[in-house]
C-alpha cells in the first residue's frame, strides 16, 4: 500500500471525513450550552452533562450510541440457537437504558425530597391551590400542540403534545420521565428546553409578575407561617403518597420516591441512623444520576433530529407553557388576595411552578424590590413544593390520558 493510500484511509477514518452540517450545527450548540453552563451559572449541575452529552453524541464515527450486535450460533453443549454478543455497543446506549427504563427520572425526586423542606406547605394548606394553579400551563399548551396540526409541515401526536406541554411545569426530571414513555424521539429538544428555561426562571418570570400585580399587591407582608409539628411532618409524606398512587396510580413512582426522600430527611431527628440515608439520597446518588441522565438525554440531541421546525416549535411552546403557567399562578394569588382580605401576597402564585428553589426566590426578590421589609420566601415555597407534587400528578395524568 502506498503512502497516499495511507494517508486517504486515515483521513476516512477521522470523524472530520463523515461530519454532516447538521452535527457541525449540534456540536456549535452545544459549546454554546456549555457557555452558558459555566459563565453564566444557567443551571450548570444539569446543563453542562446535557451539554457535553450532545457533543458526544454528534461526533462521528465514535459509536457512543451504538446499539449491541448480536448473532445466532449454534451452543456446542446443548445444540440449541442462541444470540451471541457480537458488539457491546456504546457507553451512551447503556446508561441511556435508565433513562428509557424510568430509572433516572424517579431517584432525582428521591434526592430532591431528602433536600426540601416541606413545612411551609403543610403550615398553609392553601398553598396547594397555588401549586394546581400554575400547572395550567401544561394542559392549555398540549391543546396548543394539537391546533398547530393545522400548519402545514408541523404536525404533532397526542403523546408527542402531551411531553410538550409538561414543559410548562418547569421541572426537568418530570419532563424527560414523561417525553421518555410518551415520544423518546423529542427527548432531546425537551430536556433542553425544559431545562433551560428553569435555568431562566429569574429572566422569565419578574415581568410577568410585575404585570399582573400592583405596586401594592406586591407590598403586601404576609404573617409568619405556624410551627408544624415532628408528626405532621412524618405522616404527611405518608399520606400524599397513598392517596396520589391510589388515585392516579401513574404518577406513583414520582410521587412515592419524591415522598420517601423527604421521609428520610425529617425521621433523622427520630432515628439518627438514617441519616446515612438521608445523605447518600441527596448527595452522593443524586450526584451520580444527575450526571447519568444529564449525559444521556443530551446524546438524544442528534443534528438530524433536532435540527427541524418541530424543534422550534417545541421551544416557541415551551416558552408559551412556562408563561401561562406563571401567569395563572399570579393571578389566582390575586383571587387568593382578594378572599383573604388582602392578607396574601400574590407574588407567590408564581413560585407554584417547580423549579425548586429558584422560583421562591424570585418571589422574594420581586416582593423585596417593593417592599424592602417583605420576607416571602418561606410563603413562597410552599407553592413551589406544591408545583413538584403537581408537575408530578400532571406527567400522571398525561401518561393516564394516553394510555387509554
Amino acid at each position: 500500500m502506498s503512502l497516499t493510500q495511507s494517508i486517504l484511509e486515515f483521513f476516512n477514518s477521522m470523524g472530520f471525513s463523515a461530519m454532516t452540517w447538521q452535527e457541525a450545527v449540534m456540536i456549535g450548540i452545544s459549546f454554546v450550552l456549555i457557555y452558558l453552563a459555566l459563565k453564566k451559572g444557567f443551571e450548570p449541575l444539569l446543563l453542562l452533562p446535557i451539554a457535553f452529552g450532545m457533543l458526544l453524541a454528534n461526533l462521528p464515527l465514535a459509536g457512543l450510541n451504538a446499539e449491541p450486535i448480536y448473532q445466532i450460533v449454534v451452543d456446542p453443549v446443548t445444540g440449541e440457537h442462541v444470540h451471541e454478543m457480537v458488539d457491546a455497543g456504546g457507553l451512551l446506549y447503556w446508561l441511556y437504558r435508565g433513562v428509557k427504563l424510568g430509572i433516572y427520572p424517579p431517584l432525582i425526586f428521591l434526592g430532591v425530597g431528602a433536600m426540601t423542606d416541606f413545612g411551609p406547605l403543610i403550615a398553609n394548606p392553601r398553598s396547594i391551590l397555588l401549586g394546581a394553579a400554575a400547572q395550567f400551563g401544561i394542559f392549555t399548551t398540549f391543546i396548543g400542540a394539537l391546533l398547530l396540526n393545522f400548519i402545514p409541515g408541523i404536525t404533532f401526536t397526542v403523546p408527542e403534545a402531551a411531553s410538550i406541554g409538561i414543559i410548562g411545569g418547569a421541572d426537568g426530571p418530570t419532563a424527560i420521565y414523561l417525553t421518555a414513555k410518551l415520544a423518546p424521539h423529542l427527548l432531546g429538544p425537551i430536556a433542553v428546553a425544559a431545562y433551560s428555561y428553569m435555568a431562566l426562571v429569574p429572566l422569565i418570570q419578574p415581568p410577568i409578575m410585575k404585570a399582573l400585580t400592583t405596586k401594592e399587591e406586591r407590598q403586601i407582608v404576609m404573617e409568619q407561617l405556624r410551627p408544624v409539628s415532628k408528626v405532621e411532618r412524618i405522616v404527611f409524606p405518608i399520606m400524599v403518597t397513598t392517596v396520589v398512587s391510589l388515585v392516579l396510580p401513574s404518577a406513583a413512582a414520582l410521587v412515592g420516591m419524591l415522598m420517601l426522600g423527604n421521609l428520610l430527611r425529617e425521621a433523622t431527628t427520630m432515628q439518627s441512623t438514617l441519616n446515612r440515608l438521608m445523605k447518600t439520597a441527596s448527595g452522593e446518588l443524586m450526584n451520580i444520576v444527575v450526571i447519568f441522565l444529564g449525559t444521556t438525554v443530551g446524546a438524544t440531541a442528534k443534528g438530524e433530529i433536532f435540527l427541524s421546525p418541530k424543534t422550534l416549535a417545541i421551544i416557541a411552546l415551551g416558552l408559551i407553557a412556562f408563561s401561562i403557567g406563571t401567569g395563572t399562578g399570579v393571578i389566582f394569588g390575586k383571587i387568593m388576595c382578594k378572599l383573604t382580605g388582602g392578607k396574601v401576597n400574590p407574588l407567590i402564585g408564581s413560585a407554584g411552578v417547580s423549579a425548586v428553589p429558584m422560583a421562591a426566590r424570585v418571589s422574594q426578590k420581586v416582593g423585596q424590590e417593593a417592599n424592602p421589609s417583605n420576607f416571602l420566601l418561606m410563603h413562597a415555597m410552599g407553592p413551589n413544593v406544591a408545583g413538584v407534587i403537581g408537575s408530578a400528578v400532571a406527567a400522571g395524568v398525561l401518561l393516564s390520558m394516553c394510555s387509554l
